[in-house]
Formats: C-alpha cells, structure tokens, sequence
C-alpha cells in the first residue's frame, strides 16, 4: 500500500498537517531575534527538553505511554536525533558563519528534491515524475523568497551537510512511525536531542551554555518547545506516514510563508515582491505535486 491509499480524506488531512507544520516551522525566523543573545546550543537543549516533557505528558494523556523499543528502533531514533534536530541546528549555526544565511537557506530548501529522490527509494518504488518537477518548482520559489547570496566553499560544504540532515529529520523517521507512532517519534528524538546538544554546549560555550533567560527570551524559548517543536513536531510526523516523503516534502515550501506571516505580525518585515512571486512558485508546484494522477481507461 502506498502512502495515503486506503484512508479516506488521508491525503488532505496529510497536506494540512504538512502545511500547518512547515508554517509553524517558518515562524521561527520572526522569533529568533529575541534569542540572539542567548547561548545557542544550550538554548536548544533548553527548547528540546521542554518539548519532550510536553510530549511524553501528550503521549500518557493519549494512551501512548513508553513501549519496549527494538535495537532497531533504538538506532533509528538517535540517528534521527543526532542528525534531524543536533547536527542540523549545528550545521546551520556553523554555515552563517562562513556564508549568506541566504545562500545557506536556498541550499537547505532543496530538500523537496531529496526527498521526492530518496523518499520513494525507501520505500522501493519508483520516483514521480510529476512530482520530481514539482519539488524543482518549489526550490525555485524558496529559492527566490530567499535570495541566493554567497558564501566561501567551507560554507557551502556545511550548508549541503545541513540539507543531508534536514532530508534525515524525514527519512529516518520513516521506518519507526508505523509502530511508534507520532508522538513517541517526536518524544523520543527530541529527549535524546538533548544531552546531544548540552555537549555541543559545553565544548562550544562551556559553563556559560545555559543562563536564566530575560522575559522576551523566556517566550521565545516557550514559543520554540510548544509550537515549533511540540505541535509542528506532530502535525508533521502524522502527515508523513499519509503523504510519502516525496510528497510531504513539497510542503517545505510553507517555510518561507510563514516567515513572511510572522514578520510582518510581528512588525519585523514587510513581504517585497520577490516574496510574493517566490510564494506563486511555492503553491504552483503544490499544485503539480499534489494533483491526482490521471487513470487510463482500462488500466487496473
């Protein structure tokens, strides 16, 4: 069975999960100027541990308690962990050090290639053509939001490995979902995030990696554990199983969306026209994408 056959109203429940999630995600840009003198690595670690007892308090009120995890399962979710949430926030840390964060977000928003190349792959069937075209089409929309920028070699080379971790945050996922579920997915990965990301802190800051926040940092803090890691965490791994990751990936395409969304809420930008034609882009190629394949008459 491919993803989303058989479940009726699945693939629209899928695409709404993608899109609310990736939007979610995108707003972090409005709210991360608050956060810019605050220890990174250990504000991380701060976010993701809130996020995980938040999820693990969803998961009891759910029925969806601790189960006996696999060796298998084991694995999965710290590479997941290690690569999706820690070195990705590294990488991404790192590459605006040595790049345009321009440049480093168009590279890492070509994920929806990855996925529509990879995705399929996993779960052995052939990649759409259609949706191939698509995630070209979405690329080029963020891409255009974005800007492109420029940057050194060394930046580039960490910006692709972020685009690697990002496509893993999706794909590793895949093969502990159907047991696991969203929830304990989004728990497990964001718990073992955390002592990842408090060594990174201490090699990177040391004793400093952590400090009581101000007011505006706390919410900030919050703002990241409840909605960008809890809810987006969970509309995202319910949609995957429904859309595929070819198809869920398209909806990275949100990302900008909601950036322009928060910034002009929060008063911290105002959408020019490369946003606008980037965001005409982004929901052409969704429209590509997700448009049901034709049937010819007489195929079974």
């Amino acid at each position: 069975m491919r993803p989303g056959d058989g479940r009726p109203g699945g693939g629209r429940r899928g695409a709404l999960g993608a899109a609310t999630a990736m939007f979610c995600v995108g707003t972090l840009t409005g709210v991360s100027p608050a956060l810019h003198d605050y220890p990174v690595y250990g504000g991380q670690a701060v976010r993701y541990l809130v996020g995980a007892a938040l999820l693990l308090v969803v998961a009891q009120a759910f029925g969806k308690g601790p189960v006996r995890l696999t060796r298998r399962e084991v694995v999965f979710l710290f590479l997941l962990a290690l690569t999706g949430l820690t070195a990705f926030n590294v990488l991404i840390v790192e590459s605006t050090r040595f790049a345009d964060p321009a440049t480093v977000g168009t590279v890492v928003a070509a994920v929806p290639i990855v996925l529509a190349l990879v995705g399929p792959a996993m779960e052995r069937r052939k990649p759409a053509p259609r949706v191939l075209v698509a995630a070209v089409v979405v690329v080029a929309g963020v891409a255009v939001t974005s800007g492109f920028g420029g940057g050194s070699p060394l930046g580039l080379l960490l910006a692709f490995g972020a685009l690697a971790c990002e496509a893993g945050f999706s794909l590793l996922a895949l093969p502990v979902l159907g047991r696991l579920g969203a929830i304990r997915v989004s728990a497990y990965s964001a718990a073992l995030a955390v002592p990842q990301l408090v060594v990174v802190g201490l090699v990177v800051d040391g004793t400093d990696m952590v400090r009581v926040p101000t007011v505006a940092e706390g919410l900030a803090l919050a703002y990241l554990a409840v909605v960008v890691t809890v809810f987006a965490f969970l509309c995202w791994y319910a949609s995957l199983p429904r859309l595929g990751a070819d198809k869920a990936g398209l909806f990275s395409g949100f990302l900008p969306i909601g950036a322009i969304v928060s910034g002009v809420a929060l008063g911290t930008g105002q959408p020019g026209l490369a946003d606008l034609l980037g965001v005409c882009l982004v929901l052409v190629g969704l429209v590509v994408g997700l448009r049901p394949a034709r049937v010819e008459v007489g195929a079974r």
